[in-house]
């Protein structure tokens, strides 16, 4: 492995999945905003869109999160693909 190019500042941090509300803590480097108190230690807060706790591959469970529109304009676009099955 390389020297030199992994950080050195990892620390733990409390990532929040906004889609479900699951926070889990774990080390990493990247950088945050907010903090948030968990059982009485303070912790940098990365707020995250999806996670292994509600994605549709790890639950099992076919709904999808969006945010953007970015499903509906693929249905859209692909919809004469769908519909011929």
């Amino acid at each position: 492995m390389k020297k030199g190019i992994h950080p050195e500042d990892y620390r733990m941090v409390a990532f929040r999945d906004m889609s479900n509300g699951t926070t889990f803590i774990t080390r990493s480097a990247a950088p945050a905003k907010e903090t948030e108190v968990i059982d009485g230690v303070e912790y940098p807060l990365i707020k995250l869109e999806i996670s292994s706790t509600s994605h549709p591959f790890y639950t099992g469970k076919m709904k999808l999160v969006d945010t953007a529109g970015r499903v509906d304009k693929f249905m859209n676009r692909y919809k004469k693909h769908y519909d011929k099955k």
